[in-house]
């Protein structure tokens, strides 16, 4: 197993890996919240935070050699289950005709009481 970083992401809060690539292709990425490299929290919308969480993944694949097409499952945390329609239409921009395996459910709270964390397990052939 390799572990991933980059400092187009943030850096972990807590004792944690930004990812995790194993030995057989799956890439299994920590929750992201709408931070910047410098741990900054970015938008006050869902969809801002959505597009930051995103931007976020996408660095972390491609620091792994991986794309959001290599995305075999999402888990969509959100704060509020009424601001899914608005989450929903940023991931699909996000996604396009990609189509991963998801669940989205309404939590309690969040890190940092961000409106939004996404995880999400990638595949690739070794």
């Amino acid at each position: 197993m390799h572990i991933i970083e980059t400092a187009s992401a943030p850096k972990p809060i807590g004792p944690y890996s930004q990812a995790l690539l194993t030995d057989n292709g799956f890439l299994y990425l920590s929750g992201q919240i709408p931070l910047d490299s410098q741990g900054h929290i970015v938008g006050s919308t869902i969809e801002e935070q959505t597009r930051q969480v995103f931007r976020n993944i996408q660095a972390v694949l491609e620091a792994a050699g991986y794309r959001l097409s290599d995305v075999v499952k999402t888990t969509v945390f959100l704060q509020d289950l009424e601001e899914f329609a608005a989450m929903n239409a940023v991931y699909a921009e996000v996604f396009g005709d990609h189509k991963p395996a998801r669940s989205a459910v309404q939590v309690a709270r969040l890190p940092k009481d961000v409106k939004i964390e996404v995880e999400v397990i990638a595949y690739k052939k070794p």
